[in-house]
């Protein structure tokens, strides 16, 4: 773990340890906030009512394309990739 992430991890428990001791809810957070929780909420529940596999980190699927033997997949983004799967799968 890095030096930043565990900075980040670090002020996120903070964060959520002032949270809990406040005793906040969803219903007390920011506007945007919510709308943010909410539209990752509707996101998740789509992906399981239309059964979509859960997303994979831009290694696995490189390493996926390379198994499928896919030309070009080494300059491939990580919004390239599954769909390059999608379309040899």
């Amino acid at each position: 773990m890095s030096t930043a992430q565990r900075t980040a991890a670090r002020k996120n428990v903070t964060k959520a340890r002032a949270a809990t001791q406040k005793k906040r809810s969803i219903a007390h957070l920011p506007k945007a906030t919510r709308t943010a929780l909410g539209k990752q909420g509707a996101a998740v529940a789509q992906r399981k009512r239309t059964g979509a596999c859960t997303l994979k980190a831009r290694a696995e699927l490189y390493e996926e394309a390379k198994r499928l033997d896919i030309s070009g997949h080494s300059r491939m983004g990580r919004e390239q990739l599954p769909r390059a799967v999608r379309r040899a799968g």
